[in-house]
This record gives structure tokens, C-alpha cells and sequence, in this order.
């Protein structure tokens, strides 16, 4: 008997983003079509979240509504003739219960976390189904996207400290708890500018007084595991900020160095888990900074 090989889904969505960046593209630049706005489940009506939005971004359809095949069938319709799903994830957490040896009766609960992977299919795959016509969102002009990127970072709830042109190059420093950015005229536009600050507030929302994200308090140092997949995070969250204000990095000319050492890194069997781990990390990040309401674990990967 012919069992199909089982692949951990954290493996899957590893080697999709593997697959965009050996392509020369950084799938989170982009992590949805700023036209049609974010992807989301026409079903339930709600938004897909970290690690999905990027899955569902790279496929480029015009339509931002999604259905699983199950969700599909029960509103009566179908998935057209040669079409095939694509793949998104479900994260969240539950209770295992152990009887203690010493103590009849008695148990102990474990919480473990469980990724699952699964299909959905875009609009314009399915038939039987009539979806909203789909309006494309006018890009607003600069003068509104750095006013938009002004308001995001002005309305951060307990902020660093910021400080402009006091260094020549932008980091964050945890001890301090503050932001140095090179003067706004050294960067080749308004957009870059505010790319590179949210980046730099990502960071920050991981310190104790924030998320307390281990990446952040336990950084390693240029080169640490923990450095890199805080710097994945911030790169993310940069990007998920910058659609927020309609600024978006989609030149896909990127260096070599930049896309083989994420390749590199990514590419590593002991690291399968980091793109997953940071696209959540980053949605946190995202909603704090925006002040949206914190969601649970299960919440931001999937719909």
C-alpha cells in the first residue's frame, strides 16, 4: 500500500518563500496587492494574518477573496477544471493531559502548539459563487502616504524615544529603549525614510515594556540566530507598516548578497521554522504599533 509522505507544513512554507527569493523576488516587500487591498477568507469576512498574507500575496490574483474547498461546497459552488489550491496555515495551541505518577487521579496539562497546512482557492477559481466586484483602491500621492506614516508612528502607544540625525545610521538600542535615525535628507526619499523607521520600531516593540520579545532581550549579537530571526521580523513588520501607509518595496532589485544571505539562512534544516515564526512575531508587532487590539496566537496566522 502507497502511503503519501507526510511534509511538516512548516517545511512547505519554507520552501515557497525559498522558491520567491532563488526567483530574485522578497515576497514580504509586498506582502499583498496594494490595489485590490489584503487577501481575505470570503467566507467568514475576515483577513488573513502574518505567514498568509505573504502566501496569498505571491499568487497574484485580482481578487482578494479566498474559500477553502469545504467552504466553497457549502455555499453551493465550485473550483473550476484545472485549478489548484494554494497553500496557507493554521497555528494555534492546545492542552495535552498527563496523569502524574505520584498522585492517583491527579493530572498535569501541557500546553503544545500545532501548525496545519491547508488549501484555498481565489475567486476567479471557483464558479457557482457570485463574489463582490472587486474596485481597484487608488494609490494615494506622496504627500498622503508620509502623512500616513507620520500618524502611525505619532499614535505608537508607549514609544521609544526617537531621535533624527543624531547618528548615521539607523538602529534601535534596547538599554535606552530609543531610536536613532540619520537626518530625514539623507535618505533618497520621504518613503525610505519612514520604511527604515518602522523597521527600527518593529525592534522596539519587542522590549520587556512591550511584547518582551525573547529576540529582542536575548539578542546575540550581529550574526546570532536570535539577531537574524529578530532582524526577519523587523523586515516583515516593516513591510506589513509600509502597505498601512501605502509604501511599498516591490523593485525586486535586490542585492545578491542580500538574497543569498536570507537563502542561506532560510535554506538551514535547523531554521525551518523561523519564516512561520516571524510573520507572527511581525503581525504582533504590526497591531501594537498600530494600538489595534492584541489577538491571540491562533489568530494571526490564519483565518
Amino acid at each position: 500500500m502507497n502511503h503519501q509522505q507526510f511534509i511538516d507544513p512548516y517545511t512547505l512554507v519554507t520552501e515557497t518563500i525559498i522558491a520567491q527569493l532563488e526567483k530574485g523576488v522578497v515576497p514580504w516587500h509586498c506582502p499583498w496587492r496594494r490595489h485590490i487591498g489584503k487577501p481575505r477568507n470570503f467566507h467568514s469576512g475576515l483577513e488573513y494574518r502574518g505567514i498568509n498574507i505573504i502566501l496569498l500575496g505571491i499568487q497574484r490574483f485580482a481578487s482578494p477573496y479566498w474559500m477553502t474547498w469545504k467552504q466553497i461546497k457549502q455555499r453551493g459552488g465550485s473550483v473550476k477544471k484545472g485549478e489548484h489550491g494554494s497553500l496557507v496555515v493554521k497555528y494555534g495551541k492546545f492542552e495535552k493531559k498527563k496523569d502524574e505518577e505520584n498522585g492517583a487521579g491527579e493530572e498535569e496539562k501541557k500546553q503544545s502548539a500545532y501548525l496545519k497546512g491547508y488549501k484555498v482557492f481565489n475567486a476567479l477559481q471557483i464558479e457557482g459563487i457570485e463574489f463582490p466586484a472587486v474596485e481597484s483602491q487608488p494609490q494615494m500621492g506622496e504627500p498622503e502616504r508620509i502623512a500616513r506614516a507620520e500618524t502611525i508612528v505619532n499614535d505608537m502607544p508607549s514609544p521609544p524615544v526617537i531621535r533624527e540625525g543624531r547618528h548615521a545610521r539607523a538602529c534601535y538600542r534596547r538599554t535606552t529603549d530609543t531610536v536613532d535615525m540619520p537626518a530625514l535628507k539623507n535618505f533618497e526619499s520621504g518613503e525610505a525614510f519612514y520604511l527604515t523607521l518602522f523597521h527600527e520600531l518593529v525592534h522596539a516593540s519587542g522590549h520587556e515594556s512591550r511584547l518582551s520579545r525573547k529576540t529582542v532581550i536575548e539578542n546575540d549579537g550581529f550574526g546570532g540566530e536570535l539577531y537574524s530571526q529578530e532582524e526577519l521580523v523587523a523586515e516583515m513588520g516593516a513591510a506589513f507598516l509600509g502597505m498601512e501607509a501605502d509604501i511599498v518595496r516591490d523593485d525586486h532589485e535586490q542585492s545578491a548578497a542580500y538574497l543569498r544571505g536570507w537563502l542561506d539562512a532560510l535554506k538551514d534544516k535547523d531554521h525551518q521554522r523561523w519564516i512561520v515564526k516571524a510573520a507572527n512575531q511581525a503581525a504582533k508587532a504590526t497591531d501594537f504599533i498600530l494600538n489595534r487590539n492584541r489577538v491571540t496566537d491562533a489568530e494571526t496566522t490564519c483565518t
